[in-house]
């Protein structure tokens, strides 16, 4: 097998960092689990032959100017998401926090190397959805080995019940938010333009093309109109001879904006041809600025339509981010968060805390991933018995199919109870499932704080690997936890004076 770097193991002193038992910030948690994946012979190898699959199989590692080793790249990572802190504050802490450092791999002899903010980001993304899946069962597994280590007896012990060799899981959804702004047509037009705007002046420089000299000019100008649209809409008229007056200034204000855009458009598009034609190299560009084209486009005609001409725009023709177009509009009846912009993902986890699978979902309720939910989870798990869901993942179907899955499931049935089901859902084995099951909701407060509130990585592939990562992230740190509680009993064990 291809090493994942080529610093030999055994330079990395790794087993020589102390860290503190009792405190309660992330940081010694997280590096906690982290060294315990190092330290642990079978758990590494484990760990480092999936990171492994990064790289392709016709690459040799040992040629080549010495990069950054995967080890490194999936400790940052894990760092990142806990802290939920940004490259800006992950190059800090990696160049000039000591046990971090010393979690790297970093000793006394090179301890000078400085990792830069590029090659940060760089790096982390050649981790996969996919592979940090996989990582994240091997890290479970360990968790759950660890925790059948715990005496019964101990006081205050971690998990609210002792080792169970059947897994209780208990599953539900919540929203991730994306990195974008409250979406408006006539300000996703105005991004539209600008992003053309910017791509054509960085590529006419070059060329000697003064087409776009004052563009930068032009676009404070359409910014202005946009500002005028925005204003006439805040303000507010109590007389009906006023607000009709307002609203047909409003219209207007939206036709000089259309006109103005559309100008802007149309000599975009010859600029657009003449560079092709002098320099058809620049290819990823302009397939950038044709993307932006159709945005704009798609805007235009949507504003014209629903301010000129009264329609209301369909809900499926709607795009709520040219930057993040995957963005979902999602209202999940909270108080005070009319509507979240992101993509919902739904995480199924145990009665340890550990997250045993996620799932992305795109366009997707609750009721279509309730049984996908836990067959992963349990072709991943076997040993998983039960689980408990909230009122939206109901339906027959649902319900008829996990009940071949698991041997216990709890679901509150939608709709008018029969005798027999309100009898169920009375029955203590029931009420105790609800009960447990709340505690989901302290899981999803643990990604939210830990990273998983707002993804700031770009793409829906960024978007898929962040949720991942965050995921192992958790189940890290919870490992950490575990392991700190471990120890602590076993000092306490030691003190304690002979009976």
């Amino acid at each position: 097998m291809r090493e994942l770097t080529r610093k030999p193991i055994e330079e990395m002193e790794i087993d020589k960092v102390e860290l503190e038992l009792r405190s309660r910030d992330d940081i010694p948690q997280i590096l906690k689990g982290l060294q315990y994946i190092f330290l642990t012979p079978a758990l590494r190898q484990e760990v480092f032959t999936l990171l492994n699959g990064v790289f392709p199989p016709e690459l040799d590692l040992n040629n080549g100017r010495p990069g950054m080793d995967m080890w490194s790249i999936f400790a940052m990572g894990v760092i990142r998401l806990n802290l939920n802190c940004d490259y800006d504050r992950l190059h800090n802490l990696v160049n000039n926090h000591k046990t971090i450092r010393q979690i790297l791999g970093h000793g006394i002899t090179d301890d000078g190397k400085v990792h830069y903010l590029q090659t940060l980001k760089d790096n982390l993304a050649l981790l996969t959805p996919e592979i940090l899946d996989q990582v994240n069962q091997v890290v479970v597994k360990a968790g759950h080995e660890l925790i059948k280590k715990i005496p019964k007896d101990s006081p205050s012990p971690p998990q609210d019940t002792p080792f169970d060799e059947k897994l209780k899981g208990r599953c539900d959804s919540f929203v991730v938010e994306t990195d974008v702004e409250y979406p408006t047509d006539t300000r996703l037009l105005f991004d539209a333009v600008r992003k053309i705007i910017e791509l054509l002046i960085s590529l006419c420089k070059p060329l000697g093309l003064l087409d776009w000299q004052e563009g930068e000019k032009e676009i404070r100008q359409f910014k202005k109109l946009l500002r005028k649209i925005q204003r006439l809409k805040r303000s507010s008229a109590k007389d009906e001879a006023k607000r009709e007056a307002r609203q047909q200034e409003i219209i207007e204000a939206h036709q000089e904006y259309l006109r103005v855009a559309t100008k802007l458009l149309e000599r975009a598009e010859k600029t657009r041809l003449e560079i092709e034609q002098k320099d058809p190299q620049r290819k990823i560009k302009l397939l950038k600025i044709k993307d932006f084209f159709d945005h704009a486009r798609r805007q235009i005609d949507q504003i014209t339509r629903r301010v000129i001409q009264g329609e209301i725009i369909p809900h499926d023709e709607k795009v709520f981010s040219i930057f993040e177009p995957y963005t979902e509009w999602l209202s999940k009846g909270k108080a005070g968060v009319p509507v979240e912009f992101g993509l919902n993902v739904c995480i199924l986890e145990d009665q340890y805390q550990f997250i045993l699978y996620h799932r992305v979902m795109q366009h997707e309720a609750d009721v279509d991933i309730a049984v996908p939910m836990v067959k992963e989870a349990k072709a991943r798990f076997p040993k998983l018995s039960r689980c408990s869901l909230d009122q939206g993942f109901d339906s027959p179907k649902n319900r008829k199919e996990l009940e071949e899955l698991l041997e216990f499931v709890i679901m509150p049935k939608r709709g008018k109870l029969s005798k027999a089901q309100l009898a169920w859902q009375q029955t203590e084995e029931f009420i105790e499932g609800r009960c447990q099951h709340a505690a989901v909701e302290s899981a999803i407060n643990a990604l939210e704080v830990h990273g998983l509130d707002r993804c700031p990585d770009h793409g829906l592939a960024g978007f898929r690997r962040y949720v991942a990562l965050a995921v192992v992230a958790r189940n890290v740190q919870l490992l950490g936890r575990y392991l700190q509680y471990q120890e602590r009993h076993a000092e306490a064990e030691i003190a304690r004076p002979p009976a």
